[in-house]
């Protein structure tokens, strides 16, 4: 018998079209770019009149002057080697290596700002993006070393040497020296002139892409805290008046509103048994507006990270029609930098959510009789006592870390940049933030799971039925005691995946 192996599904994303938080997503793994001919043509204009201009003698910052405070000095004669002096100088970054995912989704907001005409470049830099987000090449770039004043200089730096065949990449998740991993991917070395390299590390497209991946798991997580709010209610008998829409519709906030209706539904056809107190501990009651105030800073901050990824991230801009070359400062990562860290405190506080849900679950004085720690047998042995330990753990570091970046500017660069942004920091700490927002919750539907173990009652609403029985299918009870650690992690990948189903992206 012959087996036909059907090819891996490719996603198709055009230039052309605005870009989205799944965009961002699914530049991790391999993705079709199409340059339609409009962009070619655009690109092309604005890249034919930098050139004009600089033949006129025009003043153009970094082709004919120096970059940064160098400004009021000539520049190299020769346009490539204007390019290899930008790079070289900028390849400084320090510390580990950024994931593989937020570098190729910043390959692609870059290549996105650059297809909008007003950068100058080459349409050859566009066709070695789109063609390297084709495969599973993946820049290695430090963390550390943007401002995000300038735009992301120096960790885009490291993304074209890596592009050029210089420093080192991962091919297949494997990394290795560039060169040899372009090569294992059948790309070729970019070749730079004119405005080129500016052009590829002169905008903020490392700050907007992570923070826009932050923001595609956030999401999710804001529907799994809704579920599992609705999962412990549901196993511990709660009533439903703390989601009523008349008690919502009188606090005044649409978000809240919106946060109770689903709670509703999740709680559709739930049985309360009667004997719980009349009003819930916080952790309960107040989620809908706990988690309705999420909502309202989570749609303030998509907002801001989308206009960043559709718009135009650069300096100075080419406007061709009218005969402009304009200088400014729209690489300022101001807007996402305040973004990311209002993302970063929603994130803090839905974690403390969930470490105060756990906390009433695993307390026998709380939760409704159930054993301490939902261990089986007490003493013998110890239920969710480590997993618990875990997430106070987790629960500090963040609340550590949750430092707002974007008001730590410090002036540098011969103060040049006297005021700076530090959005790229914002946002890696808010994508730092939301994979450990995972952790807590996986943590959480684990103890859920063990309570039903342990004597809690099997959720009656339906919905909150359904997410159950997918965790006792993926996960088994802790009887007797196990390393739990990988189990935290398979639930957390249930939850996403339940949630994918569900969220508005």
């Amino acid at each position: 018998m012959t087996l036909i192996q059907t090819p891996p599904y490719v996603p198709v994303i055009s230039v052309a079209e605005s870009r989205t938080l799944a965009d961002l997503e699914a530049a991790g793994g391999a993705i079709e770019v199409t340059l339609d001919p409009d962009t070619r043509n655009r690109v092309d204009e604005g890249r034919k009149f930098v050139m004009r201009c600089l033949a006129e003698g025009r003043p153009v910052y970094g082709a004919t002057t120096g970059f940064g405070p160098l400004v009021g000095f000539s520049g190299r004669d020769a346009d490539a080697d204007q390019c290899e002096n930008l790079l070289s100088h900028l390849t400084a970054g320090q510390g580990p290596d950024l994931p593989e995912s937020i570098v190729r989704a910043a390959v692609l907001a870059r290549l996105s700002s650059l297809a909008r005409g007003r950068s100058g470049v080459s349409v050859t830099v566009l066709e070695a993006l789109a063609e390297m987000l084709g495969t599973s090449f993946a820049p290695a770039v430090p963390r550390l070393g943007s401002v995000g004043a300038s735009g992301d200089l120096v960790p885009l730096a490291h993304m074209t040497q890596a592009l050029k065949g210089r420093g080192h990449a991962y091919a297949g998740g494997v990394r290795m020296e560039a060169g040899d991993a372009l090569a294992s991917c059948g790309l070729r070395p970019l070749e730079l002139d004119g405005r080129d390299a500016l052009g590829l590390v002169n905008g903020v497209s490392l700050t907007a892409a992570a923070a826009g991946l932050a923001m595609a798991q956030f999401t999710r997580s804001h529907r799994i805290a809704g579920l599992l709010t609705a999962l412990l209610a549901d196993q511990l008998g709660c009533g439903t008046d703390f989601s009523h829409h008349h008690l919502l519709d009188a606090f005044g906030h649409p978000e809240v509103v919106e946060e109770a209706a689903d709670l509703r539904a999740h709680l559709a056809g739930t049985r309360p048994t009667g004997d719980r107190p009349l009003q819930e501990p916080y952790t309960i009651r107040c989620v809908p507006q706990l988690l309705g105030a999420v909502r309202t800073s989570m749609r303030q901050a998509r907002e801001v990270i989308l206009q960043d990824l559709n718009g135009i991230s650069d300096n100075p801009l080419f406007f061709p029609e009218h005969d402009l070359v304009l200088h400014g400062g729209n690489f300022f990562g101001q807007p996402v930098a305040f973004a990311a860290d209002t993302m970063t405190m929603a994130v803090v506080q839905t974690g403390n959510l969930a470490e105060r849900q756990l906390d009433l679950l695993v307390d026998p004085h709380r939760n409704g009789g159930l054993p301490p720690v939902l261990a089986t047998e007490p003493g013998r042995q110890h239920g969710v006592q480590g997993v618990q330990i875990a997430t106070t753990a987790i629960v500090a570091d963040m609340r550590r870390t949750a430092m707002p970046a974007s008001l730590q500017s410090l002036p540098t660069n011969l103060h040049n940049q006297d005021i700076v942004p530090f959005g790229t920091q914002a946002a890696l700490n808010a994508f730092d933030q939301v994979r450990s927002l995972r952790l807590l919750h996986g943590s959480l539907a684990l103890a859920l799971r063990q309570a039903v173990h342990v004597g809690a009652r099997r959720p009656t609403a339906p919905a909150c039925a359904e997410v159950m029985d997918r965790l006792v299918d993926e996960i088994a009870p802790i009887d007797p005691d196990r390393p739990l650690h990988e189990d935290v992690r398979r639930a957390a990948d249930v939850l996403d995946d339940v949630a994918m189903s569900g969220v508005d992206r």
